[in-house]
């Protein structure tokens, strides 16, 4: 009854950093936790339950870690020697929490890393313009690009850029600048 108590608990406290960590919820706090679900420990006795949980927690959703490789780094935590061990209930606990919880830390996790606002959409055209604005004849190409852009769950917001044949001389050598920078970084992995 005791090892399913302590579990219980383990879990209680997975979820609430979890709740912190992932999900945005404020309330839930290290003093919260530690009076709903370890009254009877001492406080560096539990920061140190804690902080070693949400270690645990941050490196197997990282990873994004299946089940199979979640079993062979709790066997490794389990096996280790010293304080920084994980006992067989806490793994258990871990196992059975990651397995229910592991999609929704990974939408959160992909939900945290977009940039927003995001480009979500992309139109362009040349046009020839044919007059000038003081009435003189130019016959000079010129780019109309429109961005859409949103953040999620929000309505789009479109910008409408113009470019002369100068203008996009320019930024395609910055592209081509840029594509350059990532495939040094890309090709040293």
């Amino acid at each position: 009854m005791a090892d399913a108590d302590s579990q219980r608990c383990v879990s209680a406290l997975l979820n609430g950093i979890t709740q912190r960590l992932y999900y945005g919820n404020t309330e839930i706090t290290e003093e919260f936790l530690k009076n709903e679900l370890y009254a009877e420990m001492t406080e560096d006795e539990f920061r140190a339950l804690h902080d070693k949980m949400r270690s645990l927690l941050k490196s197997i959703a990282s990873a994004d870690m299946d089940q199979a490789q979640l079993e062979a780094f709790l066997t490794a935590q389990t096996r280790k020697q010293g304080g920084g061990a994980v006992s067989p209930e806490q793994a258990a606990a871990l196992a059975r929490f990651w397995k229910t919880h592991r999609s929704r830390v990974r939408e959160s996790l992909l939900a945290q890393s977009r940039w927003e606002p995001a480009l979500r959409g992309l139109k362009w055209r040349v046009d020839l313009h044919t007059s000038a604005s003081r009435g003189q004849v130019s016959s000079s190409p010129v780019a109309l690009v429109e961005l859409e852009l949103g953040r999620t769950g929000e309505s789009s917001e479109f910008v409408c850029v113009e470019f002369d044949e100068q203008k996009v001389n320019l930024v395609l050598k910055n592209m081509a600048e840029l594509q350059e920078s990532i495939d040094s970084i890309v090709h040293r992995s």
